[in-house]
């Protein structure tokens, strides 16, 4: 009997090492929660991460939660990204939520819908040291109503 609990437990570690193996590994995500469901043009959100694996490439992604009364099929951001050097990086950002015959892009739950949204095509090589990014929509609508929360990921990419 306890040969077979070893055996046990050696194949579900093995199975675990495998799962966890094949996933994307996140270096960081955070997330504003917008309680009143709507987003100031005047609240900037702000993130900061440490990269420290400076021979990895990664992957930025915006990240928004909302409801499926939000009133545009897209949503203009400006994103600064300030690197370790100090030098800022401005992007003003025009992404799809929505498409004319798919509906709603990412995935959706009864009327909330959730989407990672990549920022540019290419991964980037960060230099190491602290990141700051800083977050806000420049939509005409003031506060952008029906926005549950928004926030940046960064992945880092397989090899």
């Amino acid at each position: 009997m306890l040969r077979f609990k070893n055996l046990f437990l050696i194949n579900t570690l093995l199975a675990m090492l495998i799962v966890l193996g094949c996933q994307t590994k996140q270096l960081y995500e955070q997330n504003t929660i917008y309680p009143n469901h709507s987003w100031p043009s005047r609240q900037a959100n702000e993130y900061q991460f440490t990269i420290a694996d400076t021979s990895a490439y990664y992957k930025v992604f915006f990240v928004i939660r909302h409801h499926n009364a939000y009133h545009y099929k897209n949503i203009w951001i400006q994103l600064n990204t300030t690197a370790p050097n100090d030098s800022v990086t401005k992007q003003s950002l025009n992404l799809n939520l929505a498409d004319d015959e798919k509906g709603w892009l990412g995935t959706g739950m009864d009327d909330i819908f959730d989407q990672r949204i990549p920022v540019g095509t290419e991964p980037i090589k960060f230099k190491k040291g602290v990141y700051k990014f800083v977050l806000q929509h420049t939509m005409r609508e003031d506060p952008l109503e029906n926005i549950l929360s928004t926030g940046i990921r960064v992945e880092k990419i397989k090899p």
